[in-house]
């Protein structure tokens, strides 16, 4: 370094305090109050943070213990109603319609008058039939004089014994002619009687599908003939389903032991309580290999004749007798994946899920099977703010049956020898 540089460095400040000596009086305050200020207000910012928040208290949820009582257990199933008959109403005899004599989809009775076939043809073909039967008397008794007559003067050797034989063959002839035609009669007096249609049986009629004015085909077989209209007997009605393999091996093992089910209740689907009531009475022959069920049906009273074959109803069928159950509300129990599960409060306020296995819903009620004691505390409400694991704070509640509601006074009477099973 030179002489000159060694001169300027000098004359230079050599440090930020010589700096710092050179600024005025309010540029020392704003250097020096700033640092101060940022300071202060980091400070404050760190005094007015966010406060800690205490942890929430358990939540409240509501425990009881499972309701004990006898109850009638039951097996649900799902089926619909048929006609405990159909009838396919057809002409047996061919012609033209000329009447009908039923409202559509009316009530009508056994010999009700439905249909009118135009008789004329019939009438005239019974006259000729009976015109026939005449002719055929009066030719037997020609041929009964004739063998008398015969008869007598063989006894005087008047005439040989082969024409008295040949005039006996010809009486004989005479009554098997008659026989004919008294039958032809008969049969043209039937035809006449199938020109007016009847109702075979009771029940609801459907529409007529042939108007007056047409001609319809008849015959004995049905196959041909054309179908007029429908009848369904409605009272009573029958109620089919299928059972799976192992129910059906369940109703036998009951039958075997002498307490085989009979008694059913069935609702429909805007129905909140079983007001239609029956009983079994068929069990199809074989189970079907390719479902594995079986076909039943149960009998059902239905008076007022409100059920109609095709309607889908629920039925319960009894299994056993009044036998000891733990009862918990429906809604208490969960589904946990392929298991159901209810939750249970320790001593400790810690929560547990419990498996169980189920039965069917008494009075609102679902029936436990296994996995309850009647000493473990349910939760029976507030089951969405219980974790499995968590604590919680219990309120003692109590299990109580839903009462149904009373039956319509349309309610159907129960068929004879019919027992109605509920829990009491």
């Amino acid at each position: 370094m030179n002489m000159e540089s060694k001169v300027e460095a000098a004359e230079r400040p050599s440090s930020v305090s010589q700096r710092f000596g050179r600024l005025s009086r309010a540029q020392k305050i704003s250097v020096v109050g700033l640092p101060l200020v940022l300071l202060a207000g980091v400070a404050i910012f760190e005094s007015r943070g966010a406060p800690v928040t205490a942890a929430p208290p358990p939540p409240t949820v509501t425990v009881a213990t499972p309701l004990v009582r006898p109850v009638a257990e039951w097996d649900d199933y799902s089926g619909r109603f048929e006609a405990s008959k159909s009838v396919d109403v057809r002409p047996r005899v061919s012609g033209a319609i000329v009447g009908v004599h039923f409202t559509d989809g009316s009530v009508v009775h056994k010999g009700q008058l439905l249909f009118t076939i135009d008789p004329r043809p019939f009438v005239a073909a019974l006259n000729e039939a009976r015109a026939a039967v005449a002719g055929a008397r009066s030719d037997l008794a020609l041929a009964q004089a004739d063998l008398g007559r015969a008869t007598r003067l063989l006894a005087v050797d008047a005439v040989s014994r082969s024409d008295v034989d040949r005039l006996r063959a010809k009486v004989q002839a005479s009554q098997a002619a008659l026989a004919a035609a008294e039958a032809r009669v008969q049969s043209r007096a039937l035809d006449v009687g199938f020109t007016q249609v009847r109702a075979p049986i009771t029940g609801r009629i459907s529409d007529r599908r042939i108007d007056a004015g047409n001609l319809v085909q008849g015959g004995d077989g049905g196959g041909e003939a054309t179908l007029l209209t429908t009848i369904n007997a409605l009272d009573p009605i029958y109620f089919t389903f299928d059972a799976s393999e192992a129910l059906f091996l369940k109703a036998r093992r009951a039958r075997e032991s002498g307490t085989a089910p009979s008694a059913v209740d069935i609702k429909l689907q805007d129905e909140a309580d079983y007001r239609w009531h029956g009983r079994l009475d068929f069990t199809d022959n074989g189970l079907n290999t390719q479902s594995g069920t079986i076909r039943l049906r149960a009998v059902v009273a239905n008076p007022s004749q409100f059920l109609t074959p095709g309607m889908f109803g629920n039925m319960r069928l009894s299994t056993s007798g009044r036998v000891p159950a733990l009862l918990v509300p429906d809604a208490a129990v969960q589904a946990d994946q392929a298991r159901k599960i209810v939750l249970v409060v320790g001593k400790d306020g810690t929560v547990t899920p419990r498996p169980v296995t189920v039965g069917p819903v008494v009075d609102g009620l679902r029936v436990v099977r296994s996995g309850l004691t009647t000493s473990d505390r349910v939760i029976i409400s507030g089951t969405q703010l219980a974790m499995p694991g968590t604590k919680v704070q219990v309120h003692a509640g109590k299990i109580a049956p839903v009462a149904p509601s009373a039956a319509p006074d349309s309610a159907p009477v129960p068929l004879s020898g019919e027992a109605t099973l509920a829990a009491n």
